[in-house]
């Protein structure tokens, strides 16, 4: 029994079957976003607002005043950045009010949240430090709980659930110093032996890991007689003999997460460990993503609310030219930004959050969306805070309380944010798998048209069936309720919605004229075409985002809840959208792409390497990539378990 020395060499296409393979390939369920890409507006999967039981209400409720006292008297988010750690006792505290169980049913010991009341209570948490919402986000939303509530063993469940809920913490590892959203590379291995896995590998980016006592690790399995072999998912005992926590990671914002480097070396795991099948572990991990996606959004929630607030506070504090700065008209069309956009990703993070409570609807490119989307704003809406706080946005917390001044962490959240653009699936790659969703339904009629291994025959066959579906669709994308002057009537109040919803049905049939008329331009090379897919999804996020910010300023208005200016905050946010999606339109035609594509070439072919004259590199020495040949530790364990 001996590990493999090297990682797989896969080819481009090879890696592409790899990652079809574990998408989930069929729709039970209704999509709204993917029947908008489609060209098909079906606001009735959405509207009127899904909502959650009293009960559920009741049991979220009691507990986020629970988690508001808590963080409110026990954490101190400037004490967790200066010291890069959150406390012990804060780690203990959280255990003992429940918040490592809030996703977990309350016959395993935890508090049964919805989605809903997990993602507020995330958003709670992290604005009182970024550091706490993701250690409960990595926990909760792709940790050991998730993997096992979707596809756990009944013995599984009660052998590791109410230690999740209660004492336990867990982490995700699937990231390799040499494999990220490539997995078709993973080299981390996992050879059968007897009723045992061993385990060989080392994973990057461990978040939870230095402090973790569980472990979902994916591995690779060979194939061999008896074993299917693959990618597969295994719950693991941190204290294993061979397990070597070699590094705590340091980043420019997240200083409090307990993020490292954790090495396996002849590491044994039960058989009874490995979470389904083998060759299951990527299906599993991007099942759990669908809902686990959605904590991000929540984060940026949390940051859009507290932008507002200092926007607001700082801009009636601070005067310039004889006003306070929010009457100046530069100053005010951020703050306006700000306002209008923390009301939309709030609420498409409610409503994605409820429609996975609901389990009506398949919502994987809701659940992407909202993760791409509020990752983009929420960035966005720091930095123009930052830019509102003038000098103070980019001085310190601690420097201004130093010097006399209200210690407003404008900077941090700003470092703080900037990774969510990259973790649980980058902007790049949320823009590719979206839109290998959004055209699924293009490929499922007519994929083996432009499939260079299909026979004629099936090429023929395939050519007859997407006759019949085209032939029944591209009619439908004429004409729309869009067109209809007095469509969508009861959105129109002291401000009128209509007009938006009305532009959201029209540019969707839009929207899905653009892809086809792509598709049929480029056919096979359309996957290469990244930057026009990338708007696309751009499109669609923003019509998602439109629709949900109407749904709720009717659903508040209905229930009494500022139904006023929600309407206001969501007419100012369609109006802004609108501008950001004729100006992605115009750019799916008229681009750079080409000329981008000539100018990597001659970039990397060092013809303007020229350029480059006139700096010194202050880069350390050292690979690109660190060595992850398998073998035993050679550093200090910096595991550090929370007791």
């Amino acid at each position: 029994m001996s590990a493999p020395t090297s990682k797989p060499t896969v080819t481009e296409r090879e890696a592409r079957q790899v990652a079809e393979a574990a998408r989930e390939q069929d729709w039970r369920k209704p999509s709204f976003a993917k029947e908008l890409f489609l060209g098909r507006f079906r606001l009735d999967l959405i509207h009127p607002h899904p909502m959650p039981t009293d009960e559920a209400t009741q049991r979220g409720e009691e507990f986020l005043a629970k988690l508001r006292d808590f963080v409110e008297t026990k954490v101190d988010g400037a004490l967790i950045e200066r010291e890069a750690r959150i406390p012990d006792e804060v780690m203990t505290g959280l255990k003992e009010i429940g918040a490592l169980g809030m996703k977990i049913e309350t016959k395993y010991g935890g508090l049964g949240l919805t989605q809903v009341y997990y993602n507020k209570a995330l958003t709670l948490a992290g604005s009182a430090s970024p550091a706490i919402g993701v250690l409960l986000s990595a926990h909760q939303s792709i940790g050991v709980p998730q993997p096992l509530k979707l596809f756990g063993t009944a013995e599984q469940k009660e052998r590791f659930l109410p230690r999740c809920a209660r004492t336990d913490i867990s982490a995700f590892l699937l990231t390799e110093p040499d494999v990220g959203s490539d997995p078709a590379r993973l080299a981390a291995s996992a050879v059968p032996d007897g009723d045992d896995y061993v385990l060989d590998g080392v994973k990057l980016w461990t978040t939870n890991g230095v402090v973790a006592d569980l472990l979902v690790v994916m591995a690779r399995v060979r194939k061999s007689e008896g074993h299917k072999g693959g990618i597969t998912a295994f719950v693991v005992e941190t204290n294993s003999p061979g397990i070597t926590v070699e590094n705590r990671n340091a980043f420019m914002g997240l200083r409090g997460i307990e993020n490292g480097v954790t090495r396996f070396h002849q590491v044994r795991v039960p058989a009874a460990n490995r979470i389904g099948p083998e060759g299951a572990g990527l299906k599993i991990a991007l099942t759990t993503l669908n809902t686990g996606r959605l904590s991000l959004p929540a984060s940026c929630v949390a940051a859009g609310k507290w932008c507002l607030k200092i926007a607001r506070e700082w801009s009636a504090a601070r005067e310039q030219w004889g006003k306070p700065l929010a009457h100046h008209e530069a100053v005010g069309a951020k703050i306006s930004f700000i306002a209008a956009t923390t009301f939309a990703l709030e609420a498409v993070t409610d409503l994605a959050s409820q429609m996975a409570d609901e389990d009506r609807n398949d919502i994987r490119i809701e659940g992407a969306l909202a993760k791409l989307y509020a990752s983009e704003m929420g960035w966005l809406m720091a930095d123009e805070l930052v830019q509102i706080r003038g000098g103070r946005g980019f001085e310190t917390a601690e420097s201004l309380r130093a010097r006399g001044e209200r210690a407003v962490p404008a900077e941090q959240i700003l470092r703080d944010l900037r990774i969510n653009r990259i973790f649980e699936g980058s902007t790049e790659i949320m823009h590719l798998l979206i839109a290998r969703e959004a055209v699924d339904a293009h490929l499922s009629v007519a994929g083996d048209l432009i499939d260079p291994d299909k026979s004629l025959q099936d090429k023929a066959k395939a050519g007859a069936n997407a006759g019949v579906f085209y032939a029944k669709w591209l009619p439908k994308l004429v004409a729309g309720q869009g067109q209809l002057p007095y469509s969508f009537g009861t959105f129109k109040h002291d401000v009128d919605l209509s007009p938006h919803l009305r532009y959201i049905e029209r540019t969707s049939r839009k929207l899905a004229r653009s892809t086809f008329y792509a598709m049929s331009r480029w056919q096979g090379r359309m996957e290469t075409k990244q930057g026009f897919l990338s708007r696309i999804v751009d499109i669609g996020a923003e019509l998602f985002a439109m629709s949900a910010a109407c749904v709720r300023a009717e659903h508040l208005r209905t229930q009494g809840e500022h139904g006023r200016e929600a309407y206001q905050l969501a007419d100012a946010f369609c109006r802004q959208s609108r501008l950001r999606v004729e100006e992605l339109f115009g750019r799916l035609w008229t681009n750079t792409d080409e000329l981008d594509r000539k100018v990597v070439k001659g970039v990397m072919s060092g013809t303007y390497e020229w350029l480059e004259d006139g700096i010194v590199d202050p880069s350390g020495e050292g690979p690109w990539i660190a060595d992850a040949t398998p073998g035993p530790s050679e550093r200090e364990n910096v595991h550090r378990p929370i007791r």
